[in-house]
């Protein structure tokens, strides 16, 4: 199949795809892969120069695989070799804005997979009976962060071991530095690279059909001669696509510079054709009178915009700081200037990813307009020709820092909140911003999470690496802005960061918690909570509420009890209830029980429930709450394998609700609120306080065998 086939189909009489125009050789290729012909490929690598048209063929493509969509389009007058089977459209995974992780946890609920790890994911599709078709768009617009270089990730870790997978049928459109390979990762037998601007697969009668096609007047063009006469119609279309060397980009910039403005356009005059997308934008200001330099300072934001585009309020903000100048001026006379290569975007109801509450975000949702480029070809090209990028996004970081209401995250606007990590990540600066744990509870944590991923661990401050360590539990729990809020105040205390902890507590946020101790100990099995007698400062006896913790036998500070020590108050035997019951709510003590689960023998050791230092005391003397007294308590608690909730017993209302990164193996909770939790990773203390009920956040589904690194996946960041 090669190019020669365009004058073959267009002989045969077929009409063009509607939506390609063309791209019969390319067609036929993706239709004989879909269809399994004998001899194609099981691996296609489409590829090409940014704005050659990839996206646009693969959703042309996409549509006719869709048995909806393609009952809209005129099958019948299609040449049928480009025209694939009826089939069960293929599974999409777009890597637009998405992380590696994200695009592998998409196919795995696609096909509802029971993985629970990445590797799981490959073997269960490779297990499988009957081929798979997966199609993966985008790929040069992966991640959620531009220069964490996320393509690279979505090539070796997901479309490398997808490729390697024999029941797996994959096309991917991927940008040619990282085609070569991903295709050398195969048998040339198993594998075939489209690249559209080599010449086998070129079209430049397709790229004329798209030029005369976009200047019809039929088609919404204002009536001018070059739009109504078909003949000078074909005859700019020709001498477009002649002059833009196979770039559908290129053409599309230069019909709407010319369909938009004109005045000054003479058809007849090739030098006023561009030949690149860097050649459009400067012939367009020069037609308009206006310096191209000045055109591409005002575009400049747009070229480092994060995430779905700028504020259209932040637009002039950032153009001064590109510029070093006032930029006022300019950009009120310059919108027709700027027209044709700027989109107008709606950001998404996705956009408010706090949700209802006190938390939502200010502004999302709210109708405002984002401004993007055309095509990310041309943030390349504008960022191509300033003087110094680094330079460039320090002095934007530093514009967008300063529009920070003093200081204070929760009155930023969202783009600041979330993405002004990724423009200091650029500039080399991320590791000095990540010291403000405000911060870290506002932006949203996938793009935060990619933006810290992407620099070195060892350059991260102690804050910011247990950011990262946390991070896994904020996107898995879908939690707002005030649940991250306490999720970070307990992993700051967890790593010895008190003041970090102490500091979310003077930010505004109602937290549902106050994170009183933590202890880094591991084997923990059961924990309860009691009373015993101590001496006091003074030399008086008094009373001391504590945790008490089973631990293995030797444990530093504890004290080993007889296997049937009667009125021994050890804990529960870590067995507590499952989801949805209140594990806990009115144990009372357990004369030995706990004894006989460890073995024989048990040891014990005892922590101030408030204060983060042990105690000295006889196990055996400890007193716990009777079941009275926990009945009487204004709260109670249920857990599941990692979360717990909170709830006060008079009307039932959820007070906390806690995610844990690691398996829950024992709770206890005080009559007087203070929540006790033994994990794998160790105990922690958190005094509930009941006038600040959160939102809960989403509680995922259970599973076992997981480890924190394999907690961060799916749409979220997580799948589980």
């Amino acid at each position: 199949m090669s190019a020669s086939t365009e004058g073959n189909a267009r002989a045969a009489g077929y009409t063009p795809h509607p939506y390609v125009g063309g791209r019969t050789a390319a067609l036929r290729a993706l239709a004989a892969w879909r269809m399994r012909w004998p001899g194609a490929p099981r691996v296609i690598v489409l590829t090409g120069n940014p704005g050659s048209g990839r996206s646009r063929l693969l959703t042309g493509f996409l549509m006719m695989c869709d048995p909806e969509y393609r009952k809209q389009l005129p099958i019948d007058d299609l040449d049928p070799a480009t025209v694939p089977p009826d089939l069960p459209a293929p599974a999409v995974p777009s890597a637009a804005g998405r992380t590696a992780a994200q695009v592998l946890w998409l196919l795995a609920d696609h096909f509802e997979l029971a993985a629970g790890r990445t590797e799981d994911v490959f073997a269960e599709l490779a297990a499988r009976d009957e081929p798979v078709t997966i199609v993966v768009p985008d790929v040069d617009q992966a991640g959620p962060v531009r220069a964490a270089e996320e393509a690279t990730r979505v090539v070796r870790e997901v479309l490398t071991p997808l490729a390697a997978t024999e029941t797996v049928q994959l096309l991917a459109d991927v940008p040619r530095e990282l085609a070569t390979e991903l295709a050398g990762a195969l048998p040339a037998s198993q594998v075939q690279v489209i690249d559209l601007d080599a010449p086998e697969w070129a079209d430049p009668k397709g790229l004329v059909l798209h030029a005369e096609t976009a200047l019809d007047a039929g088609s919404g063009a204002p009536e001018l001669p070059y739009t109504t006469d078909p003949a000078a119609r074909r005859a700019l279309a020709e001498a477009l696509a002649a002059r833009a060397a196979g770039s559908r980009l290129t053409v599309q910039l230069a019909v709407q510079s010319l369909l938009m403005q004109p005045e000054g356009f003479d058809p007849a005059d090739a030098s006023q054709l561009p030949t690149s997308v860097g050649e459009a934008l400067d012939l367009h200001a020069r037609r308009l009178g206006a310096d191209p330099q000045t055109l591409r300072l005002m575009l400049a934001p747009l070229a480092f915009a994060e995430g779905d585009g700028l504020p259209v309020q932040l637009l002039g903000t950032l153009a001064n700081a590109v510029a070093g100048r006032d930029m006022s001026q300019d950009l009120a006379d310059g919108m027709l200037l700027a027209a044709p290569f700027i989109q107008p975007v709606e950001p998404s109801s996705e956009d408010d990813e706090d949700g209802t509450g006190e938390d939502a975000e200010a502004g999302a949702g709210d109708g405002r307009t984002l401004l993007r480029l055309m095509h990310p070809a041309l943030a390349e090209e504008i960022r191509s020709g300033l003087p110094d990028v680094r330079d460039t996004q320090t002095r934007i970081a530093m514009a967008l820092l300063e529009e920070v209401p003093q200081q204070d995250w929760a009155q930023a606007d969202p783009y600041i909140r979330d993405h002004l990590a990724a423009h200091t990540l650029e500039a080399g600066l991320l590791p000095q911003l990540l010291t403000d744990p405000g911060l870290f509870a506002h932006a949203d944590p996938v793009t935060l999470r990619a933006a810290i991923e992407a620099v070195p661990l060892e350059q991260l401050g102690a804050p910011a690496r247990t950011y990262l360590r946390t991070a896994p539990l904020l996107t898995r729990s879908q939690a707002s802005a005030t649940l991250r809020a306490a999720f970070l105040e307990s992993a700051f205390v967890e790593d010895g960061l008190a003041p970090y902890a102490e500091a979310l507590h003077t930010r505004g946020f109602r937290l549902p918690w106050r994170t009183l101790w933590s202890v880094p100990l591991a084997g923990v099995r059961a924990v309860t909570t009691g009373s015993v007698a101590a001496t006091g400062e003074d030399g008086t006896a008094v009373s001391r509420s504590v945790a008490a913790l089973l631990v293995p036998e030797g444990t530093p500070g504890s004290r080993t009890l007889p296997a049937a020590a009667d009125g021994a108050a050890a804990p529960r035997d870590g067995t507590g209830a499952a989801d949805g019951t209140a594990a806990g709510e009115d144990a009372g003590a357990v004369n030995g029980d706990g004894a006989a689960a460890a073995g024989g023998r048990t040891a014990l050791l005892l922590h101030d429930l408030r204060a983060p230092e042990y105690v000295d005391a006889d196990p055996s003397q400890v007193v716990q709450p009777s079941e009275e007294d926990r009945a009487a308590a204004p709260l109670g608690f249920s857990r599941g394998a990692d979360y717990l909730r909170v709830w006060a017993r008079a009307d039932r209302r959820m007070v906390a609700a806690l995610v844990s990164d690691s398996p829950v193996t024992d709770a206890d909770l005080s009559p007087d609120g203070v929540l006790v939790v033994a994990t794998e990773r160790g105990v922690t203390a958190r005094q509930i306080l009941v006038a600040a009920p959160p939102a809960a956040p989403s509680v995922p589904a259970q599973r076992t065998g997981t480890t924190d690194a394999d907690a961060s996946h799916g749409l979220e960041g997580d799948h589980s």
